[in-house]
C-alpha cells in the first residue's frame, strides 16, 4: 500500500525509545532506582564518577536486553561492546555517558502492530543498554528571597535503559503513535519495563523528515523526549507542517533536535543535531567485553512468558478470532488473561471480543484507568444471557452499567429485578405483531410497496408495544412472514 502524502510530501518517521529497565538496582553501580527520593539521595560514587570508582555491569539489565531480543526475533551479540559516548552537560557527571555503540547486544528484529485495521510491521535496527544521566531542575525563589535558580538531581545518572531503535519506516504520525503503543505493550508485557511515562519510565524520540515521493530521504529533525502518545501525534503533525512550509518557501531543512511544547502545539529547536563522530566513541576501559554465551539465552528463553503474537496466533486457531480481534486482545497481558477467562466461562469468544474492545475499553477509557473493574466470570454470564437470547443487546448495555458501578454482581437476579427478560412465548409475540398490522394499515401499504423504511417503522411500533422485550430479529422474521 502507497504511503499517504502530505500536500505533496511523503513523510518518513523513525523512532527511538528508552525504555527504563525494571532492575531494583543501577546499571552500574548497587544504587537504588526508586522513583521519587530526594534529589541525590540515590546516587553512589559509581554515578556520582567519584575518582577510583569503578562499574560493574548489572546483570538484570542484560537478562532484559536479552528477553527483548527474543521476543523481536532479533540477533543477540555473542560478545557486545560497551562505549564511552563523550559530551558535557552538567547532569553527566563523568564526562560522557556508558553506552553501546558499533556492537549492541540487540541487532535487528522488528515489530508488527495495526493502525486501524490494517497490518504493519517496522523493522528494528538495534536495541542497546545504557545509563541514564541526571536531571537539571530550574525554579523560582524558594520562600528565602532568592531568583531563580538551577540545581543537579542525579538521581537517576546510572539508571538501566535500553534504547530501543527503529528504522524510518513509518509513514505517518499515527502509524508511529501505534508503533510506540505496541512497543510500549511489549516491554510492560515482557516485564522489562513498568511502562510508566509521567515518571520517564518509557520516553520516545521521534525522527522526523519530509520529501517528494521518490527522492532520497530528507534532513531529519528530531524531536526529544516525548512522554505521552497524544503529544507525539500533535508534534509529528505540526513539525511535518513546519518543514513542509519552510521548502515551499524556499528554505533548507538543517539537522536539529527540538522540543515540543504542549502548551502551544508546536516544536522548538533546542540544538543542532550532533552526528556520532562528534561523540567520539571508543570501547570503555573500565569495562569488559560483554559476553553472552547460547547457554545464557536459552536460559531466558525457558523463562519467558507466552508473547502476544503466540498467544494471538492461539486465539485465531483455537478461539476462532480474526487476526484484528486477536491482536487487540492480546494488547496487554491483563486483557488478555481476562479475556480467555469470559471466553472460556461463556462459551463465546466472538462475543466476549466484541465487549472488551466495545463497552469494557469505553468505561476503562471514561474513566482513565487500565484496571478493569468487572469480574470475568461477570461479563460472561451476561454474555451468556445475549447468546440465550434472555436479553437483548439494549438491556445487556444497560445491565452492564449497572454492574461495571458494583450495583449488583448477579446478572440473573438483576435481569428480573429490571423486566429485562425478553419475551420468550411465542403466542404472545404474534398478539402483538398482529396487533402492529392492524394498527398501521399505512405503513403496512408502504412497506409492500418497496418501502424498507415502512418495516423499519413497523418493529419500532412491536419494540415499543412489547416494553423492549421481544427479540428484534424474531419480531422481524414474523413481520415479513405475515406480509408475505
Amino acid at each position: 500500500m502507497s504511503a499517504p502524502l502530505v500536500r505533496g510530501f511523503e513523510v518518513v518517521i523513525g523512532i527511538e525509545t528508552h525504555a527504563q529497565l525494571s532492575t531494583k538496582s543501577k546499571i552500574f553501580s548497587g544504587a537504588s532506582t526508586a522513583f521519587g527520593a530526594a534529589p541525590n539521595t540515590l546516587a553512589a560514587p559509581v554515578d556520582l564518577a567519584l575518582p577510583g570508582t569503578l562499574p560493574v555491569a548489572n546483570r538484570g539489565a542484560v537478562e532484559r536486553a536479552i528477553r527483548f531480543g527474543l521476543a523481536v526475533g532479533a540477533k543477540i551479540a555473542p560478545v557486545s561492546i560497551f562505549a564511552r559516548k563523550n559530551y558535557f552537560y552538567p547532569d553527566l557527571p563523568k564526562g560522557y555517558q556508558i553506552s553501546q555503540y558499533e556492537t549492541p547486544v540487540v541487532q535487528g528484529g522488528a515489530l508488527e502492530f495495526f493502525v486501524g485495521d490494517t497490518g504493519h510491521r517496522v523493522q528494528l535496527t538495534r536495541a542497546h543498554l545504557e545509563e541514564d544521566a541526571g536531571k537539571s531542575l530550574h525554579g523560582v525563589g524558594a520562600g528565602d528571597g532568592h531568583g531563580e535558580w538551577s540545581g543537579i538531581d542525579l538521581n537517576r545518572a546510572g539508571t538501566p535503559l535500553l534504547e530501543i531503535v527503529s528504522e524510518p519506516d513509518m509513514r505517518s504520525s499515527a502509524e508511529a503513535v501505534e508503533y510506540a503503543r505496541a512497543l510500549h505493550a511489549l516491554v510492560v508485557w515482557l516485564g522489562i519495563c513498568d511502562g510508566n511515562m509521567q515518571e520517564g519510565s518509557f520516553r520516545c524520540d521521534a525522527n522526523v523528515s519530509v520529501r517528494r515521493p521518490g527522492a532520497p530521504f530528507g534532513t531529519r529533525r528530531e524531536i526529544k523526549n516525548l512522554n505521552s502518545f497524544r503529544f507525539m501525534q500533535q508534534a509529528i503533525d505540526y513539525e511535518v507542517q513546519w518543514q513542509i512550509d519552510l521548502i515551499e518557501d524556499g528554505g533548507t531543512v538543517r539537522q536539529a533536535t527540538v522540543l515540543f511544547d504542549a502548551e502551544h502545539g508546536e516544536t522548538r529547536a533546542m540544538r543542532s543535531k550532533e552526528d556520532a563522530h562528534d561523540y567520539r566513541y571508543f570501547p570503555d576501559p573500565d569495562l569488559p567485553p560483554l559476553a553472552i554465551p547460547a547457554e545464557w539465552i536459552a536460559r531466558v528463553r525457558a523463562a519467558m512468558p507466552e508473547l502476544p503474537r503466540d498467544r494471538a496466533a492461539r486465539f485465531q486457531r483455537d478461539l476462532g478470532l480474526g487476526a484484528y480481534d486477536a491482536a487487540m486482545m492480546t494488547q496487554t497481558i491483563g486483557v488478555a488473561a481476562y479475556f480467555e477467562a469470559v471466553a472460556a466461562a461463556s462459551g463465546q469468544p466472538k462475543l466476549a471480543a466484541n465487549w472488551i474492545m466495545g463497552e469494557v475499553s469505553r468505561r476503562m477509557n471514561a474513566a482513565g484507568t487500565t484496571e478493569i473493574a468487572l469480574a470475568p466470570q461477570t461479563l460472561a454470564a451476561l454474555i451468556a444471557r445475549i447468546a440465550d437470547r434472555t436479553i437483548s443487546n439494549a438491556a445487556a448495555r444497560q445491565l452492564f452499567d449497572t454492574l461495571w458501578d458494583g450495583r449488583s454482581g448477579d446478572v440473573d437476579a438483576l435481569i428480573d429485578a429490571e423486566g429485562l427478560r425478553q419475551l420468550g412465548d411465542p403466542a404472545e409475540l404474534e398478539r402483538i405483531v398482529d396487533e402492529v398490522i392492524a394498527g398501521n394499515p399505512k405503513s403496512v401499504a408502504e412497506f409492500r410497496a418497496g418501502k424498507e423504511k415502512a418495516f423499519n417503522a413497523l418493529v419500532g411500533q412491536a419494540m415499543r408495544a412489547s416494553r423492549g422485550k421481544a427479540d428484534p430479529a424474531a419480531v422481524g422474521a414474523l413481520l415479513r412472514k405475515k406480509l408475505g
